[in-house]
C-alpha cells in the first residue's frame, strides 16, 4: 500500500463530511484512510461510522479517549499500512482531485515529498496560497538547509512512514506546537526531498485555531518544543553544522511569533519575559546572525520593542496592524 491518510477527528461535525469527502476515492486503490475519533462530544462518531460502513475498504475508524492532536496523529502512525503518510486535520479538507494526483508520484525514491497550501475562510474565500518550499525540485536538507526556515506544518507535506518508525520521533501530546516539534527533526533523517507545486491542501481559517487563541500561557510550550529540537540535533552531532538556521528558525517562532502573539492578548504578561530570556540563553549572540541582519524591517522593528520591552507600544502596533488586516479581508 502507497499511503495511509491520518485524520484525527474532535468535535469537527460541521466539517467533517466535507474533509472524507475530499480524500475518498472510491475507484482508486494503493491507500487507506485512518481516522481517530479523539472522543468527540458531538456528532463526529456517528459521522465517522456512517463513512467507514460505506467505505469499509478504504476508511479504518478508530476512537480514542481524549488525548489530543498529538496523541491521535500517533495511534494512526502505530496503525498505518502505507509506506507513506499524510495528515489532513478533519476541518481541512483536499482540493478535489489531489489524491489522484499524488499516488502516481509516490515511487519510493524519495522520503517526504512537500507542496502547497491555500488558506480560506469558514465562506469558502481564499486568504492566502502558501508555497511549500522555495527551493524547486529534489534535494537535502544539507544542499538546503533553509528548509528549516520554511513553514512546518506536517499537513502539506507526505512523510515515508519508516521516518517516525525507524527513529521514534513522534507527535508530542498535549502540546502545542505540535508540526514545529518534529518537522525540524524528520527533515535531519531525510536522503531526498521533493517539491511539487501543487495547491493539494485546503487550510480552513476558523476560531479556536492556535493563532485565534486567547490563552496566552500555552505560548510557553513554545520553550520545551525549541529546546527538543535543539537537543535533537546536538544528539545526532549537526548542531553546529545547522546552527545559523536554527538560530534564526528559533528567533522567529519564539521571539517573534510567539511573544507577538502573548503581547496581542495581554502586554502585561510575564511570558513575555520567560520567552525573551529563554533565547537570549541559547542564543546571546543572534545579532550577528545572517538572516537576522537580512529581516525585513518590521521585523527589526518588533525585535528592538521586544529588546527593550517596549510591551505596550508593541501592543498598540500589533493592533493596529490587526486591524488593518481585517478591513482587508
Amino acid at each position: 500500500m502507497k499511503l495511509s491518510v491520518i485524520v484525527p477527528i474532535y468535535n469537527v461535525e460541521k466539517y467533517l463530511r466535507s474533509c472524507l469527502d475530499s480524500i475518498l476515492v472510491s475507484a482508486l486503490h494503493g491507500y487507506e484512510i485512518i481516522a481517530i475519533d479523539d472522543g468527540s462530544t458531538d456528532r463526529s462518531s456517528q459521522i465517522l461510522a456512517e463513512y467507514a460502513q460505506r467505505y469499509p475498504r478504504l476508511i479504518r475508524a478508530i476512537t480514542t479517549e481524549n488525548c489530543g492532536l498529538g496523541h491521535a496523529r500517533n495511534t494512526g502512525i502505530s496503525v498505518a499500512r502505507g509506506e507513506y503518510l499524510m495528515f489532513v486535520d478533519s476541518d481541512d479538507r483536499l482540493r478535489q482531485q489531489s489524491i489522484s494526483e499524488i499516488l502516481p508520484l509516490l515511487d519510493g525514491s524519495m522520503d517526504v515529498l512537500i507542496f502547497d497550501l491555500v488558506t480560506v475562510t469558514e465562506q469558502g474565500r481564499q486568504l492566502t496560497l502558501s508555497y511549500g518550499c522555495a527551493k524547486e525540485d529534489e534535494f537535502t536538507l544539507e544542499s538546503y538547509p533553509e528548509l528549516l526556515l520554511e513553514m512546518p506544518n506536517v499537513c502539506n507535506k507526505i512523510w515515508r512512514r519508516s521516518l517516525f518508525t525507524e527513529t521514534g520521533i513522534v507527535f508530542p501530546e498535549r502540546l502545542w506546537f505540535e508540526d514545529l516539534a518534529i518537522t525540524p527533526k524528520l527533515y535531519l533523517h531525510c536522503k531526498k526531498i521533493c517539491y511539487q507545486r501543487q495547491a493539494w491542501y485546503v487550510y480552513l481559517q476558523r476560531k479556536g485555531s492556535i493563532t485565534n487563541n486567547l490563552d496566552p500561557w500555552r505560548n510557553r510550550e513554545m520553550i520545551e518544543v525549541i529546546h527538543s529540537i535543539l537537543d535533537h540535533y546536538k544528539e545526532f552531532g549537526c548542531y553546529e553544522q545547522y546552527k545559523s538556521q536554527l538560530e534564526y528558525l528559533c528567533f522567529y517562532h519564539e521571539l517573534l511569533t510567539s511573544t507577538t502573539r502573548v503581547n496581542l492578548i495581554d502586554p502585561d504578561s510575564p511570558i513575555q519575559e520567560e520567552l525573551l530570556l529563554d533565547y537570549l540563553s541559547s542564543f546571546p549572540d543572534f545579532r550577528n546572525n545572517p538572516y537576522v541582519k537580512k529581516m525585513p524591517p518590521k521585523h527589526r522593528l518588533l525585535t528592538a520593542l521586544i529588546l527593550h520591552r517596549r510591551r505596550h507600544t508593541l501592543h498598540r502596533l500589533m493592533t493596529l496592524n490587526n486591524r488593518v488586516r481585517k478591513k482587508e479581508l
